[in-house]
């Protein structure tokens, strides 16, 4: 064996292949052995699978092996969110249906995970466009609305009037579409809602039992919940209306300079004036999230009207204002825009008063500001009775007093809003309602479940196709038996990824799940996934949990035990600084379709040639992917060409900047242990991890290293070596510790050095217990490999099944230690003891030292000062 390179491109597939056939992987909730819940947020089948999954799988993947390994019983399962918008744009843009293009899909992506030798129990795999998934979903969307958690009502969206489509708000980029570019509406529409709110608390404060979550995930909860204590109180508005508005910052409010309702708002509506209305349609044709809200130019329209201030008496302005929700609070603000950069920016525009009410020191009353506003921490300035108090103790008083007066009353709001899962498209779960003029608004009965999807769907004009499908959407009324309507929207693909974990635990064909065959296996041991998914998806199957809790289906509240949230996979840009042109004057712009031969380059579709021109103003940025990119040391060149590229910045893989590594070119090239090698090696697992090929090639001869060094196993060799058998044993121990703290790349630190211990020891049983271990070891990272060895070695069954090495704990104790002799400040000496050693013993050690005698050279020792284990130091 040792003669020979180990070839991956035979003994991946054949391993792959003896997995499958002992069903390795399939999880028994009935077996005995302890349980373990693995899962990594599960793909959307956009076609491939990138580099990205990789590195999320492969973590998951080692944690699950290993668990095994330690004789738990593993749940380790796969499945595709596969509902969403992506399948509705390749059947606009390709002529597809949604269905085929997402199964397609599937079956390749599917296919790679394969290759990479994931210890995945397939037999629960499943899509949640699969009509028997979203059919249990519709089932418990009725559950949910039986117990009073569902509800609708009329809201404001943003509509694109070319697509015909509600936009979700990360849909609307600088007040347009983001696919039609056509001026968005806003519009009022019914629309569905799950009450989360009504667990906002519970959500807050089961934040705080997370301790396995990461701190900033936790507090991205919390912040996105968004419990604040304020004031809420009315001003007086001349025109004798009461404006009720909520301020987070009541000690603020002698900064207080105007006033500014939403667009949507009363008393913004019931202005008579065509100036207002203009500027009311201008305020609906803009964005409505967070981050467009405080990018926008700050737009206001003077109504004339003025709010008095409440202890004042100053009458303040009050604005329209495009910055201002009607979803949010009351629809109205006190602005303060000396400590509020919105407030700030619109003062400056209109040209109002930004007076400091908050200073370092009262002392600092008369600071100016420096262009922005100041986040208003320190002490209380110019604020009449709250002058040097603290930003807390004014915030008390002002709520007191407004209390005492009966103006104002201090009360606690959240930032959360109730869930709105109304979506206009077709491929989604769709909504198990119908509308009856008579009756109402009817759940489909459970025994008529699935709503399913109907095929004939035509996508040839904008909308949704179930609201123009001749026949779907006619039924009837399951109370009355009379003509009716369903319900053509879908629902949000997020609902369709806050209970899936639970149907991977059970999956019973007459109910969405089993709960006490739930309970056996959640809640979720190690949750991994992106950053991303800190906020949305993490809170909705947090609720979704709680609320099939509350309407008694389950008997758990926190799906997710421990969370870790891996680094992204970066490499470096490449761009054209050229086009090419044909001989027939074609410029062709897309690097792909352009290949090189004998020191010409040619136009791949119809080889016909091409020569490279400069690129000209006005040229669109061409990026290259790295398969046609040539490194010669800090140069990148085109194809094996000598044209220069231009380098960019390291960052994310994107398709769109084309900086994509495909795994299955490195596969085919390295195989798959080499690349799993490679995504556990070098950065720790939560930080970025920068893709390089110099690195993937050292991985893939580290395969080779220990191929050769498996190849010198000696079943009956004879001997000892106590420091590699001590190596061993603590290596064994730390990379199990490794593997549990997810801390990958300690883990193969220290098998690298196992590994050259055991390379330079000589031949021993010790040593062959060292290669015999490591081999182990590394199954969980290099399982193609291990199994290959471990035949080679004689083993019996697979690696796959086989044991986590034994620790002796004696082994992993020194049993001697290295100690320092100084004299005179200096070290004279190092000398090797029993650990443990007293005190008498170490000092007669030192003193017998022949380097310790000369430095002496006779003279009186005043005191020996002896440091157990580690010093001693003798003073003359």
């Amino acid at each position: 064996m040792s003669n020979e390179r180990f070839d991956p491109s035979v003994a991946d597939g054949r391993w792959q292949a003896a997995w499958d056939e002992a069903r390795c992987f399939e999880a028994d909730s009935n077996s005995d052995k302890p349980k373990s819940y693995v899962l990594e947020m599960f793909p959307y089948p956009s076609g491939r699978i990138h580099i990205g999954h990789v590195r999320n799988y492969t973590m998951g993947d080692v944690l699950a092996r290993y668990r095994k390994m330690q004789g738990r019983e593993v749940l380790h399962p796969m499945g595709w969110d596969a509902f969403g918008m992506p399948a509705e744009n390749a059947a606009m843009e390709k002529g597809v249906h949604p269905a085929g293009w997402t199964y397609q899909n599937i079956e390749t992506m599917k296919g790679q995970l394969k290759q990479l030798g994931f210890a995945l129990d397939w037999s629960r795999e499943f899509a949640t466009c699969d009509p028997e998934y979203y059919g249990h979903e519709q089932a418990l969307f009725i559950d949910l609305f039986n117990a009073g958690l569902v509800y609708r009502k009329e809201s404001e969206v943003n509509w694109d009037p070319v697509d015909m489509t509600v936009l979700a708000n990360e849909q609307v980029i600088d007040g347009k579409g983001w696919r039609s570019g056509a001026e968005v509406e806003k519009r009022k529409l019914n629309q569905w809602f799950l009450k989360i709110t009504q667990f906002a608390e519970d959500l807050l404060e089961g934040v705080q039992g997370l301790d396995d979550w990461p701190q900033k995930v936790r507090t991205m909860q919390e912040n996105w919940i968004g419990k604040s204590q304020g004031l809420e109180f009315a001003f007086d508005l001349s025109n004798g209306q009461k404006l009720p508005v909520y301020t987070t910052r009541p000690d603020t409010i002698f900064g207080a300079s105007f006033v500014a309702v939403a667009a949507d708002h009363p008393v913004a509506q019931s202005l008579d004036n065509e100036e207002a209305r203009d500027f009311i349609a201008l305020c609906k044709k803009g964005g409505t999230t967070a981050a467009e809200l405080e990018t926008a130019e700050k737009l206001g329209f003077d109504t004339g009207i003025t709010a008095r201030h409440p202890f004042t008496g100053a009458e303040l302005p009050l604005y329209i204002a495009n910055f201002v929700l009607m979803d949010y609070g009351t629809g109205a603000i006190m602005a303060v825009p000396g400590h509020d950069q919105r407030d700030f920016e619109f003062a400056t525009k209109y040209g109002l008063p930004i007076p400091r009410v908050v200073a370092p020191s009262v002392d600092e009353a008369a600071k100016p500001f420096d262009g922005e506003a100041e986040a208003g921490e320190g002490v209380l300035v110019n604020s009449d009775f709250l002058d040097g108090m603290s930003v807390e103790d004014a915030k008390a008083e002002v709520i007191a007093r407004a209390e005492k007066g009966d103006w104002g009353v201090g009360t606690t709001v959240w930032r959360l809003r109730d869930w709105g899962v109304s979506r206009q498209r077709y491929w989604g779960t769709p909504i198990p309602f119908i509308h009856c003029a008579d009756c109402g608004v009817v759940p489909v009965p459970k025994d008529q479940l699935p709503v399913k999807l109907p095929d004939d769907v035509s996508f040839e004009q904008p909308g949704n196709p179930l609201l123009r499908h001749p026949t779907w959407k006619d039924t009837t009324c399951p109370k009355c038996g009379g003509a009716a309507e369903r319900e053509t929207d879908t629902l949000d693909t997020f609902v369709n990824s806050s209970w899936y974990f639970l149907r991977f635990a059970s999956q019973p064909g007459d109910k969405p799940f089993d709960a006490a065959e739930v309970a056996k296996w959640l809640p979720v041991d190690q949750y991994i996934g992106g950053i991303e998914h800190a906020i949305l998806h993490l809170l909705y199957a947090r609720f979704w949990t709680r609320a099939l809790a509350h309407v008694g289906l389950l008997d758990v509240k926190e799906p997710f035990g421990s969370l870790f949230t891996q680094g992204m996979v970066t490499h470096e840009v490449y761009t054209l600084p050229f086009n090419f042109t044909s001989l027939d004057g074609r410029v062709i712009r897309v690097p792909e379709n352009v290949g090189h031969k004998h020191g010409k380059f040619f136009a791949i579709s119809d080889n016909v040639e091409v020569l490279p021109r400069p690129a000209r103003p006005g040229d669109p940025m061409h990026y290259v992917n790295p398969s046609q990119v040539r490194k010669v040391s800090e140069k990148a060149y085109f194809l094996d060409s000598d044209l220069e590229l231009n380098i960019g910045k390291v960052i994310k893989m994107s398709k769109s900047k084309k900086n994509v590594v495909d795994p299955e070119d490195i596969i085919r090239d390295y195989g798959a242990d080499a690349v799993r090698w490679f995504m556990l090696s070098d950065s720790p697992p939560e930080r970025d991890l920068p893709w390089s090929e110099a690195g993937i090639e050292g991985c893939g001869r580290f395969v080779q290293r220990l191929w050769r060094l498996f190849g010198q196993y000696e079943e009956n060799a004879s001997g000892e070596d106590k420091d590699l058998a001590r190596k061993t044993h603590q290596t064994i121990a730390a990379v199990a510790e490794d593997i549990e703290a997810l801390a990958f790349n300690k883990a193969v630190a220290r098998l690298y050095e196992l590994t050259s211990a055991a390379e330079k020891a000589a031949p021993s049983d010790s040593r062959s217990h060292a290669i015999r271990s490591l081999l182990l070891m590394a199954s969980p990272m290099m399982p193609h490999l291990s199994e290959e060895g471990w035949v080679e070695m004689g083993g019996k069954g697979l690696v796959a099944e086989a044991a986590w090495p034994e620790v002796d704990p004696a082994l992993l104790v020194e049993d001697e230690v290295t100690i320092a002799i100084q004299h005179k400040g200096k070290l004279r000496d190092t000398l090797s003891a029993p650990k443990g050693s007293s005190k008498e013993d170490l000092e007669a050690l030192a003193l017998a030292s022949e380097k310790v005698q000369r430095s002496i050279d006779g003279a009186d020792i005043r005191k020996v000062i002896v440091v157990p284990d580690r010093l001693v130091n003798i003073v003359t």
